[in-house]
């Protein structure tokens, strides 16, 4: 096996090309966006500094002799899968999830209902949104999710503006925050505190905000006994089922903003006639095996904005398979099904749906390049393109890729912008932006 094509510069693309650059196998990332790191970059909360480190790692196996960069090519837009077949001996789809779910109630699409993967896309800098994406002019917000976004969300929503300066946040995201008029945020969960999915430590940083106390009626933690002995025996439950009952303890301080948490309360209709003015949810009963039954009575939470946090999926590539009741491509260990020639795989959320921490895509991308190299073992390669033949591909279909030095020139126009700024980094938004500075540089360099 001489080349591979990885679609997808994030953690599950990355530790693929590390799988195979280790191996001596020559390896060219695709990127749609100018730049790479993916989820990392544009998922994990700015405030999150030590999980954000894993840059370092990526930025090694991206500086490798047998790895390019292409930033700014998008599939089917600027080179088809088949011209990236013809090219190389078999490409890995990690393309990630990158559509919400809907929850299928009245309102979903009023004003003020958001993804709150669209937040996050927002206040981590993401070109795809604009930076007036979001004003927060909102006395009340829902949040709904008991996972680690919902917690991102209500955290970045109640923390201090000052608090987010040593981030790589932009700018119009700390300005947009700083004016927010949000006072109380009530954080949702359809089933008990046993069945929520956050982490202890995510879970533990929401009571340490120094603007925001946590109510938490103490009721919201009754349990049965089989559902007791459920958390006892899991370490990890019983960490988060602890820290809440330290917080179903507290008295309020008198902050500024309270975060509300409320169980077992299932979304019934977003209000509002133009724009969200509230949401109405029923309440549940959870039995011993975690199943969720209505209750019959019904909770009105006022609002003027709503994120909902209820998973993400994947979208179709043209010319692979696509289950669209998960969002992911079928595969078998990352070999993608029905693909008679056996040159196509996936790794990442894309593959297995949006589930595990950073780490957990490079296990998952292990799975898929072993398969991938048990695969080639038996079979006879015939791609006999050079390495430069890509590049005039891309050339002639008039497409500006940009490389990991041409990054690298972003990287250091983001850590001078932050430090005009008395801070140490500070995100480039606009894909325009990143490339006119790439455009200085090249300028720069052939003068």
């Amino acid at each position: 096996m001489r080349a591979v094509a990885v679609v997808g510069a994030g953690p599950a693309g990355l530790f693929a090309s590390d799988a195979l650059t280790k191996r001596g196998v020559r390896v060219d990332v695709f990127e749609r966006l100018p730049c790479p790191y993916g989820l990392l970059r544009y998922g994990v909360a700015p405030d999150h500094l030590k999980i954000k480190s894993a840059v370092a790692t990526f930025r090694k196996i991206l500086a490798r002799e047998e790895a390019r960069f292409f930033g700014n090519v998008e599939i089917g837009r600027d080179i088809t899968l088949e011209e990236l077949h013809r090219h190389y001996d078999a490409v890995v789809v990690a393309v990630g999830t990158a559509q919400h779910r809907w929850m299928g109630i009245p309102g979903e699409k009023l004003a003020g209902s958001f993804a709150a993967g669209r937040f996050v896309s927002w206040y981590n800098g993401h070109p795809d949104l604009e930076p007036d994406a979001f004003e927060l002019s909102a006395r009340s917000a829902v949040v709904i999710g008991m996972g680690n976004v919902a917690l991102d969300v209500s955290r970045v929503l109640a923390k201090n503006p000052a608090e987010l300066r040593h981030t790589d946040m932009p700018q119009h995201v700390l300005d947009v925050l700083a004016r927010s008029q949000i006072s109380d945020i009530h954080l949702i969960g359809r089933r008990g505190p046993a069945q929520a999915k956050f982490s202890s430590v995510e879970l533990k940083e929401l009571g340490e905000l120094a603007d925001a106390d946590v109510i938490l009626d103490p009721s919201e933690l009754d349990v049965d006994e089989p559902t007791r002995a459920l958390i006892s025996a899991q370490p990890g439950l019983q960490r988060n089922f602890d820290i809440l009952q330290e917080w179903a303890e507290r008295k309020p301080q008198g902050r500024p903003r309270r975060i509300h948490m409320h169980f077992r309360l299932n979304p019934g209709e977003i209000l509002g006639t133009h724009r969200v003015e509230g949401i109405r949810l029923e309440r549940m009963v959870v039995g011993p095996d975690g199943r969720a039954a209505a209750a019959g009575d019904m909770v009105h939470i006022p609002a003027q904005i709503v994120f909902r946090s209820v998973g993400y999926l994947g979208t179709p590539l043209a010319g692979l398979p696509f289950d669209p009741s998960r969002g992911t491509i079928p595969n078998t260990g990352g070999r993608v099904e029905s693909d008679s020639a056996g040159r196509t795989y996936v790794a990442g959320w894309i593959k297995r749906g949006p589930t595990g921490i950073i780490g957990t895509n490079k296990s998952d991308a292990n799975e898929t390049i072993q398969t991938l190299l048990g695969d080639a073992a038996d079979r006879t390669f015939d791609t006999t393109s050079s390495e430069r033949d890509i590049v005039d591909l891309l050339r002639k279909n008039s497409r500006r890729y940009v490389t990991a030095d041409d990054w690298l020139a972003v990287d250091s126009a983001e850590v001078a912008l932050g430090q005009s700024m008395g801070r140490a980094r500070t995100k480039l938004h606009r894909a325009e932006d990143m490339l006119r500075v790439i455009g200085g540089e090249h300028r720069a360099r052939h003068a």
